[in-house]
């Protein structure tokens, strides 16, 4: 988009916040960057240009505006809403992967060569990988040095930065204050080191909580997941240790509360989160082409911007959705309970009156299991050891950067995975906006309803004009039922 001047023009003329995270103003008088939504008079469209990401914007040599927070807008949706090159290497990128293990790790991971990854995210985003990653070690850094009392030193390191002086020349580069003197600027009261750092999640409105966080909810796995005065609570499994999150829908944003075991994992834990409730999604591009079908058109004026609730770990959801085959919400979930007392790593929850006491296994640990002791058919048993070892092996890539043909492809061939399952995965763990479920009971249940075709074929052939939102489609269509997935708990 920030090719189109003149729509980059209307929508900064305009503060409109839609556009945020889409592209970046650079005033040229200035040498700032803004999001299009901030609320200072707009530029001269002659004092403008447009970058398609921070990072493109900070190596032109322009900095953060302290106004309206560039560093901290929702991310771009298409990252969400593609599977080619580009779109794969942001998400691992966010999800800190450059961080870890370096750019050549970014490349193995997504199955090129360094120099074809750094020359298409050159071409389409004006900067690479390394920028890229600076950019985002920019935004958490600024993250720590307002809301935490961590030592500049323990910033820098938790950011993922190599050393102080690399550290205090970004912030300075970025920000055009020292680390210190944006400490000062905060308005808000640090959190103890030692304590629990909230934040604050932006998203595009609308959002609807209700489908988002009473799924969550209505599926959680016992001493993994929980709703706790009014919020969803989990353990996490990062790249360095462990976490709890508790997130909260407000007004405007989601209300996240992290304890983390080792601060280098904060910017891996936000990616997870964001990921998790679908909050660089873009509401109005969704609903605007599900409103144009007179049946779900009813369903998305009354609560419009369903999210696609989805998984903080890809591998986790698929051995859940292989225990829920064929079985309630509420058996599943006693199933996944079990599996999570018997192999689950012992966490301690830091709130005192929670119910956060494992980690969810991982396939490593799960390859140890005994097929003789789930409680489940012996063929579903079958499915679910064939499906651990694929992922203890590497066989089945279930990341956010994962290939999402290859990895359904992949799914398919193991024995027991059905379509249901694959597309399943598809949609809540790969982050697939155009994954469908024809043969789930909830969407052949409200197809009734409404009228819409009865067998999965037709069905699908129906679902065309719902494409590339089929996912999207499929919250609406869960929305026709009573399901307590539905509901916001207590609401």
């Amino acid at each position: 988009m920030h090719e189109d001047f003149e729509r980059c023009v209307r929508a900064v003329q305009s503060k409109d916040t839609r556009f945020d995270g889409w592209f970046f103003t650079a005033v040229l008088t200035t040498k700032i960057y803004c999001r299009p939504g901030c609320p200072a008079v707009p530029p001269k469209p002659e004092n403008m240009t447009f970058y398609p990401s921070a990072a493109a914007a900070q190596a032109a040599g322009f900095r953060a505006c302290k106004r309206c927070r560039p560093d901290a807008s929702p991310g771009s949706p298409q990252w969400n809403e593609r599977a080619d090159l580009v779109a794969r290497a942001m998400r691992l990128i966010a999800d800190g992967v450059v961080d870890r293990d370096g750019v050549p790790g970014l490349a193995a991971r997504l199955g090129y060569s360094t120099r074809q990854v750094e020359r298409q995210l050159l071409a389409e985003l004006g900067a690479g990988p390394l920028a890229l990653a600076r950019a985002q070690r920019a935004q958490t850094a600024r993250l720590l040095i307002d809301t935490s009392a961590l030592s500049m030193a323990e910033v820098a390191f938790a950011a993922g930065f190599a050393s102080i002086r690399t550290f205090n020349d970004t912030v300075r580069e970025v920000f055009a204050l020292t680390p210190s003197e944006l400490r000062a600027r905060t308005r808000r009261t640090p959190a103890p080191v030692s304590g629990v750092l909230p934040l604050r999640l932006p998203y595009r409105a609308p959002l609807c909580p209700d489908n988002l966080f009473g799924h969550l909810a209505a599926t959680a796995v016992p001493g993994v997941e929980e709703w706790r005065d009014g919020a969803y609570r989990r353990t996490l499994r990062l790249a360095h240790g462990h976490g709890v999150v508790s997130l909260r829908p407000e007004a405007g944003h989601i209300a996240c509360l992290l304890s983390l075991t080792d601060w280098r994992d904060l910017s891996n834990a936000i990616s997870r989160c964001r990921w998790l409730l679908d909050l660089d999604a873009d509401p109005v591009a969704v609903d605007g082409l599900l409103r144009g079908d007179p049946v779900l058109a009813p369903y998305v004026d009354k609560a419009p911007g369903r999210r696609v609730p989805r998984t903080v770990d890809g591998a986790e959801f698929a051995v859940r959705a292989v225990l829920g085959q064929q079985v309630s919400t509420a058996a599943a979930r006693t199933l996944a309970g079990r599996l999570v007392a018997a192999h689950g790593e012992p966490v301690a929850d830091p709130d005192p009156s929670g119910g956060l006491t494992r980690l969810f296994p991982s396939p490593a640990a799960l390859a140890e299991l005994d097929p003789a002791v789930p409680a489940m058919p012996r063929t579903r048993v079958a499915t679910l050891t064939g499906l651990v070892a694929a992922l203890a092996a590497g066989d089945v890539d279930l990341d956010v950067g994962s290939d999402w043909q290859l990895a359904r492809s992949r799914l398919a061939a193991l024995p027991g995975i059905g379509p249901w399952t694959v597309e399943a995965v598809a949609m809540r763990a790969l982050g697939d906006p155009d994954a469908f479920l024809p043969t789930d009971l909830g969407v052949r249940l409200a197809a009734g309803r409404l009228g819409l075709p009865a067998t999965p074929a037709a069905l699908t052939r129906r679902a065309a004009a719902w494409r590339p939102w089929r996912a999207y489609a499929v919250q609406y269509l869960w929305a026709t039922g009573d399901h307590p997935i539905n509901l916001l708990p207590g609401a």
